[in-house]
């Protein structure tokens, strides 16, 4: 069983040294997770529709690089982050202050199971968090609450198509390969109707983390946390790896992001209220 959150704290801790290394973090994460390039084309084709965003509520805001993407992409929105851990909400805070955009740009601690702000948010981000929420309905309702009327929310989540890896586990009672994850996967159908007894009127579920995708993962994500779960010491050999694979990698992105896919281990979800 593999851990992410202690490599994500060694990576934070490095990248955040200067708001150049923050950058410079968002920009390798932008180029290597394949979740970031499907955001990426929703987030354009918001852009592209014309959609002026006031507000916007990034529901579990991780290390912040998609409120970095949305405050360029939207210089007029406001933009709320939240996380349970409050070391990277600080970094959060810090980051974005030295950068010139905490007037817009916010974040704070918060559970997800009880945070409300009535017809608060435009939009609303959720992205790899649902895997990790027992009362997801709850915040399903929440992210409802919190919409105003036309608001969209837009959730990224592993699928039950082995979206934590469970599929390389056997035996009985075998878990993902991510064992933060409260349950392995969504149902494409049962998130969708969850959303819709939430109240959302229109829900668009696909699958994303087709063929292509999972083999990218496997190489840009999954190879290099086992090696770092082994020891620290490979965190010296992974400029070198990655600048191997990534042309790979970038190439079977594009490709995941251009096909339609009959089933993926990835959800990518749009709900309008």
């Amino acid at each position: 069983m593999m851990r992410y959150d202690p490599v994500k704290r060694s990576l934070g801790y490095f990248f955040n040294k200067t708001p150049f290394m923050r950058k410079l973090f968002y920009g390798l994460l932008d180029l290597l997770l394949l979740r970031a390039w499907h955001l990426r084309k929703e987030f354009r084709t918001l852009k592209k529709a014309g959609v002026n965003l006031h507000t916007v509520f990034d529901a579990g805001s991780g290390f912040g690089q998609y409120v970095w993407r949305i405050a360029r992409l939207f210089p007029n929105a406001n933009i709320k982050g939240v996380d349970i851990k409050d070391e990277q909400v600080e970094e959060c805070n810090t980051f974005f202050s030295k950068v010139g955009l905490s007037h817009r740009v916010s974040f704070e601690v918060a559970d997800l199971t009880r945070y409300v702000v009535s017809n608060g948010y435009d939009l609303i981000l959720s992205v790899d968090v649902m895997e990790h929420i027992e009362e997801d309905e709850k915040v399903i309702k929440n992210f409802f609450l919190s919409l105003r009327k036309g608001g969209v929310v837009i959730i990224s989540t592993p699928s039950d198509k082995g979206g934590s890896d469970a599929h390389d586990h056997e035996g009985e009672g075998a878990t993902g390969f991510i064992d933060e994850h409260v349950r392995d996967g969504y149902n494409i159908d049962d998130i969708r109707d969850k959303l819709k007894q939430a109240g959302f009127l229109k829900v668009y579920a696909r699958y994303t983390y087709g063929k292509p995708g999972k083999l990218s993962w496997k190489m840009t994500m999954k190879i290099p946390v086992i090696m770092l779960n082994k020891s620290k010491l490979f965190f010296i050999f992974l400029p070198f790896y990655y600048l191997i694979v990534f042309p790979i990698a970038a190439l079977l992105n594009y490709f995941d992001v251009i096909i339609a896919h009959k089933e993926g281990t990835g959800l990518l979800i749009k709900a309008i209220k």
